[in-house]
């Protein structure tokens, strides 16, 4: 088996499949897809993918391992979006809150505004956005056969392609050689968006606090145009 060297052991995809099996995966893609973030859902679906290519540990065939995952990654965004719509104004109503703040809401509304029901799909590919995103749709009213279109369209894409991936790339014999950096690659690579999201909202931050600072007293003239006033 592979290790990666990212998180504690029993999270690590190697761990994972080889104590549980494809009963794991599923469980850890159901969770992660509208209940826990921080899972390891993107390196789990490529090392399941690799596994099934190599025969080791997961002995079901490709099509089956994938209508399962996508099964688990739909249903867990169902739960997601469910909890979101009935215990959304009580979840988003802390104002102690790091994570299930009001303010966090109002940005996901912003993002599914511009975005629009896409925004689903999108989700689906970066981490902990994924498991709040069927939360902030149940919480935003999102209509549920909209929500329910790009859930099934966003389980397909990355539910079987991240793992049709894994079976491909691991039959290369270089993938199959490097797979440990590989893996790490996977998950430093999907961090990427959720850092880039995290920086442009501290600089936009910082841009309305910069525009809702107050005005001079004197009506903002400058310091030379108040010395020639001063002496006439």
């Amino acid at each position: 088996m592979y290790t990666i060297a990212l998180g504690p052991e029993w999270l690590s995809p190697d761990y994972l499949i080889s104590h549980f099996g494809l009963i794991g995966i599923l469980v850890i893609v159901f969770a992660e897809s509208g209940l826990f973030a921080f899972l390891p859902g993107d390196s789990l679906l490529f090392t399941a993918g690799l596994l099934v290519a190599n025969g080791e540990y997961i002995k079901q065939p490709l099509w089956l391992v994938c209508t399962l995952i996508v099964a688990a990654a739909i249903i867990g965004d169902q739960v997601g979006y469910m909890i979101g719509k009935f215990f959304g104004p009580k979840l988003f109503n802390r104002p102690k809150s790091k994570v299930f703040k009001r303010e966090n809401l109002d940005t996901a509304h912003e993002f599914m505004d511009k975005h629009g029901p896409k925004a689903i799909v999108l989700a689906r590919f970066v981490p902990i956005i994924r498991t709040f995103a069927p939360m902030v749709a149940g919480a935003g009213s999102m209509r549920y056969r909209t929500f329910l279109t790009y859930n099934v369209i966003g389980g397909i894409g990355w539910g079987a392609g991240i793992t049709i991936a894994g079976y491909w790339l691991g039959q290369i014999t270089f993938i199959k050689e490097n797979i440990e950096p590989i893996l790490i690659l996977i998950v430093l690579i999907s961090v990427i968006p959720v850092v880039f999201e995290v920086l442009k909202a501290r600089k936009e931050a910082k841009v309305t606090a910069g525009a809702a600072a107050p005005a001079e007293p004197d009506g903002g003239q400058a310091p030379g145009q108040r010395g020639r006033h001063a002496k006439r």
